[in-house]
């Protein structure tokens, strides 16, 4: 690369000989040297004396009694434009254009040729080409010469401003009133500029008045034409070109600049969700700052019921293939469920009330979305029910999309246990299956048997209401009941058990105050004694209350009789 800078600066030495050979004879030698960089210039003090006037100074304010020798490395355009300005000096015509005149009028203030020094100098001249010729006449001529002006700053700040100025002027024009074909033929204009005068010409259009819907096209070209690879048709599967010149801390600000200038009004509407979501895949492979990432996910969120399933997918999936940590899925799914209250998702903002069309789109899309990811061998559980839990249960009508989903989960993993099994399918509410996926379920091998029994059983409930179709709902309110029958049974069991107890205690209290009388007596058993009590209560015996003379078959000591008083 060296070698080929130094053929090109002796280049411009043997053609600057050649200039100064057509206007001085042979023998007439140059009496200074011009050094820009690695390139000499000999050349005649006469001959720039007359036209510039900082080296006009440089010499009558050198110590050297004949100063031989100026370095003039820091002009503008290096030693390409001082050829041409040396040229100028010598009275020799050359041409102005849009991708030198920047250089040349910056080059001309440095060296202070202007017509209060000589008139008609080379920074009138060029002055003059800039706004009466082309440069700042039309879009395009601008934006060509801000180009040219990237590498003369802060030099080219001023000759900057006016550029910006046009060309956000002329763009306004267009986008209202275009003048060629294809009506957005400006933005491709604007996309060609460093991300630095982009900004520029942004800001000066929203000054002048231009809506957030023609401010969203320049943002949109500009993004694919700086990130083609992330807008490649094949999205995830597209890879980043090897040959870019553009380095990653490049491109992260970038794509910062690009996010910070995305216009808020109606943001909902404006950009869509597939920009959107390559953008944001395009900051998660660059590393770009979290608060770069949040905003676009915040965006995503307020447009989310118009999201496709391949939408996600960006988001999911590295260059290589690879399922991502899914962390923007979740808090973009999260923002939606959670947006405030006065963009209600459900309807009027109550949960007991049917689910909104958009929210209603947002659970199909969510559900599909983990048919797809379900396929991925490295999904682990905890991301896969991450996502389906996000979706409140009583949102789902159906769950047969679910299910689809956790039964395409449960054949990629097939060496998961029934607890790992159970732990998929808690997302899903059996009773919201269809007849079909019940049929499905009843049958299924992959599934833990609690799914199974659970569906097996709802088409019991089924034949006992004799319903041709029952409802999850009346389903739901038949468990219930079984359920707290069941409950007040083990309720009673216990009472039962209890009462037992408390009768064991009082027939054990009772022979301890009395083990010195009884002490020779064979201890009556729990039965007999019931069966007493119960033979005192019995009407039915020759009429009388006295249970003595009863054979109850068991052999008994007859006790003393004693006297009871009614209290």
């Amino acid at each position: 690369m060296s070698s080929n800078v130094k053929e090109d600066t002796n280049n411009i030495s043997l053609a600057m000989e050649r200039t100064r050979q057509c206007v001085f004879p042979e023998d007439i030698p140059s009496d200074i040297l011009i050094q820009v960089g690695e390139t000499k210039f000999p050349l005649h003090k006469i001959m720039l004396l007359g036209k510039s006037n900082y080296i006009r100074r440089l010499i009558l304010e050198s110590k050297e009694p004949n100063l031989g020798k100026i370095d003039l490395t820091d002009i503008p355009g290096g030693a390409e434009i001082f050829e041409k300005v040396a040229t100028f000096c010598y009275g020799i015509e050359f041409e102005i254009t849009l991708d030198n005149v920047a250089a040349l009028h910056c080059a001309a203030e440095y060296l202070e040729m202007t017509d209060e020094y000589c008139d008609g100098n080379l920074a009138s001249r060029t002055y003059d080409f800039l706004t009466q010729v082309a440069a700042l006449k039309s879009l395009s001529g601008a934006i060509t010469v801000l180009k040219s002006c990237e590498y003369l700053l802060p030099r080219a700040e001023e000759l900057v401003q006016k550029c910006v100025g046009v060309a956000s002027t002329k763009a306004c024009e267009e986008a209202h009133f275009p003048s060629c074909s294809p009506p957005n033929w400006w933005t491709q204009e604007l996309s060609t500029v460093n991300i630095m005068f982009f900004k520029k010409i942004m800001h000066s259009m929203k000054s002048r008045g231009a809506e957030p819907l023609t401010i969203t096209g320049a943002i949109t070209t500009y993004a694919k034409r700086w990130f083609p690879d992330f807008f490649h048709e094949n999205g995830v599967k597209s890879m980043i070109s090897d040959d870019s010149t553009k380095s990653r801390a490049t491109q992260r600000e970038v794509l910062d600049t690009i996010v910070s200038l995305l216009p808020v009004e109606n943001q909902e509407s404006l950009f869509s969700t597939n920009f959107l979501c390559r953008m944001l895949n395009t900051a998660i492979f660059l590393e770009n700052e979290e608060n770069c990432k949040k905003q676009l996910e915040k965006r995503i969120s307020a447009t989310l019921d118009h999201v496709t399933v391949n939408d996600l997918l960006i988001l999911s999936y590295t260059f290589d293939g690879e399922l991502c940590d899914l962390v923007s899925v979740r808090r973009i799914v999260n923002g939606f469920m959670e947006k405030d209250k006065s963009v209600p998702v459900f309807n009027s903002g109550n949960l007991n009330q049917a689910p909104s069309p958009a929210m209603l789109w947002v659970v199909k899309t969510v559900d599909e979305y983990l048919n797809e990811i379900a396929k991925a061998t490295e999904l682990s559980i905890s991301k896969f029910n991450g996502i389906a839990n996000l979706v409140p249960k009583n949102v789902r009508q159906v769950d047969d999309d679910l299910y689809r989903a956790i039964d395409i989960y449960l054949q990629a993993h097939p060496n998961l246990d029934e607890i790992q099994k159970e732990k998929v399918c808690s997302a899903m509410d059996p009773l919201k299956l269809s007849t079909e996926a019940r049929l499905h379920a009843s049958q299924n091998k992959r599934f833990p048997l609690q799914i199974v029994l659970h569906s097996l059983y709802y088409d019991q409930l089924q034949v006992r209401s004799g319903q041709s179709t029952p409802g999850a709902q009346s389903m739901r309110l038949q468990v219930h009941a079984d359920v707290a029958l069941a409950k007040e049974n083990e309720n009673l069991r216990s009472e039962l058990l209890r009462m037992k107890m408390y009768i064991s205690d009082m027939e054990k209290g009772k022979v301890g105050t009395s083990s010195s009388k009884l002490k020779n007596m064979k201890k009556p058993s729990f039965l007999s004694s019931v069966s007493k009590k119960l033979g005192k209560l019995n009407p039915f015996k020759q009429g009388s209350k006295d249970t003595s003379n009863i054979d109850d078959g068991l052999c008994h000591t007859t006790p003393r009789r004693r006297r009871f008083s009614m209290s």
